[in-house]
């Protein structure tokens, strides 16, 4: 037995969230209760209230050969936070349930709650509440994300219009190949006695699939420029896919050039090494957590005075359909590969 492990059954449900929140610090004004009652209690003084949930499978989503459990725990809250960034609000409450096996010890439940509390940390957000339960296999994650925006400042996907230019923050594509590495060393592991993983010093992409992070910045800038965005989307699922959905929402077509779409240049070389399309990997890689807006014309110059963001084309009529212009010079229809979890 590991004299650190001590068994959740020794605390109990309600011992179990006592020990995992008793550290539990409170950031907002806006929460007035927090863990501990039958609900949380909050109070939004006037600003218009955003909500997003999402789920985390073990398996599907995550896999604990090669996601440390801190590193997960702070993922969880990230990829909540970025959907509460893509509706133009700030994230100021987070509820965290959990089920899992009798193989998770008190010890690796801290671990998975220090990467929460980071989180939290980092992005000044309150932990007011959640669950607990039993899984009979692996380790599934819930998190309700709630956030203010000022009223009538919230953007959707469904406000995009012709000559709008469309942008996007940060690089993309690192996590697909970031992901790529960790599963052929996964595999190499599982099918050569005693060699260890090799992850030939690719910390970047390896870092965007295990701890990406949410554009804060990128609000922050729009309310520091008086941008408003048109519309805007998370990328989870690769700017192809969240493209489409854009323009699904707001009926409309576009246009993409790929020289414009910003790749990581260590993460172009491996992609290369791979031989991998980078351009493919950016569109359909998914879980880079960066943020695809549309913005009207008047904000070029705003827009373009930011490094962290990058043009990548504009909306056309619904009729014209959705394209991308290759380095060629050649127009392709957009075509959403992204990763689906339910395939």
């Amino acid at each position: 037995m590991d004299p650190q492990r001590t068994e959740v059954s020794t605390l109990g449900e309600f011992g179990l969230i006592d020990h995992l929140t008793k550290n539990n610090e409170i950031k907002n004004a806006s929460t007035v209760l927090s863990v501990g009652d039958d609900a949380a209690v909050m109070d939004h003084f006037g600003k218009q209230t955003v909500i997003t949930t999402d789920m985390l499978v073990e398996g599907i989503h995550f896999d604990l050969m090669y996601s440390p459990l801190k590193h997960l725990g702070y993922k969880s809250v990230i990829v909540n936070l970025s959907d509460v960034y893509a509706m133009n609000a700030h994230p100021t409450q987070i509820t965290m349930s959990i089920a899992f096996s009798n193989r998770f010890s008190v010890e690796a439940l801290n671990e998975f709650y220090e990467g929460v509390y980071a989180a939290c940390d980092k992005y000044n957000v309150d932990l007011v509440g959640g669950d607990t339960t039993s899984s009979q296999k692996g380790f599934i994650i819930c998190v309700t994300a709630i956030g203010e925006v000022a009223p009538d400042k919230f953007v959707t996907r469904s406000g995009a219009k012709k000559d709008d230019l469309i942008c996007v923050s940060g690089e993309l594509g690192g996590a697909f190949l970031g992901l790529t590495l960790l599963e052929r060393e996964k595999k190499i592991f599982l099918e050569t006695k005693g060699v260890q993983p090799d992850l030939e010093n690719q910390d970047y992409i390896v870092g965007r699939i295990l701890k990406p992070e949410a554009r804060r910045d990128i609000i922050e800038f729009f309310e520091e420029k008086e941008i408003q965005p048109t519309s805007m989307i998370d990328i989870s699922d690769g700017l192809s896919s969240e493209a489409l959905h854009i323009c699904k929402k707001s009926e409309t077509g576009c246009v993409l050039y790929e020289e414009k779409i910003p790749i990581n240049e260590m993460a172009r070389q491996f992609a290369y090494k791979l031989e991998l399309d980078p351009t493919a990997c950016a569109l359909s890689g998914g879980e880079d957590y960066e943020l695809l807006f549309t913005i009207g014309q008047k904000d070029f110059d705003k827009v373009s005075e930011n490094p962290n963001i990058s043009i990548v084309g504009y909306i056309t009529e619904k009729e014209k359909g959705s394209v991308i212009i290759t380095k060629g010079g050649n127009t392709h229809p957009l075509t959403a590969q992204g990763w689906n979890a339910l395939k």
